[in-house]
């Protein structure tokens, strides 16, 4: 399994994840606004079509090791506020939500497998941009389920942003942005 994110069509990167389960634990890291917080972003979700998502990133908070943020990302630096909607809900196997809160907004689905004691997570993120764009989300997700996958292991989680520096170039040579 490629742990980085394919491009799958125009606009869509796709990540797998065999992640330690039951499915109902990796649900409530998906759904539970705590454990979502402590590899992603915390805040409401109501969990049903039409249903309202909040994202609240903290992204230096999401390990005990502390790193200044880059240049680049310093708008973050004191946290970022996303909204969405649900658009489908199948606990604990299917959850897609948009990625701001206008239907033509990309849109996230992650989709979970019972695989033997793991769980096969499929993270596909649709109606991306540009290359930049693409590279810009490919690398935050790569960067969060790296996170996620260290909650789930009980080790102490990565640090985002140099995480996030190193991931990222990776995906500008891999998706040709600049």
């Amino acid at each position: 399994m490629n742990d980085y994110g394919v491009v799958t069509e125009a606009g869509t990167v796709r990540f797998e994840r065999v992640l330690p389960g039951p499915i109902e634990r990796v649900w409530a890291y998906l759904t539970d606004s705590e454990k979502r917080g402590k590899w992603l972003a915390s805040g409401p979700m109501e969990l049903r079509v039409g249903g309202e998502v909040e994202l609240r990133f903290r992204h230096a908070e999401l390990s005990p090791q502390r790193e200044p943020t880059p240049d680049r990302y310093k708008h973050y630096e004191n946290g970022v506020t996303t909204h969405g909607r649900i658009t489908r809900c199948d606990p604990p196997r299917l959850l897609s939500y948009t990625w701001a809160d206008k239907p033509e907004d990309s849109e996230v689905t992650f989709e979970l497998t019972p695989q033997g004691e793991g769980v096969l997570l499929v993270l596909t993120h649709r109606r991306l941009g540009d290359s930049a764009a693409m590279t810009d989300v490919a690398s935050g997700w790569h960067t969060h389920l790296a996170i996620l996958i260290d909650h789930l292991n009980g080790e102490v989680p990565r640090p985002f942003w140099s995480t996030h520096t190193r991931i990222e170039a990776e995906y500008e040579r891999r998706f040709g942005a600049s």
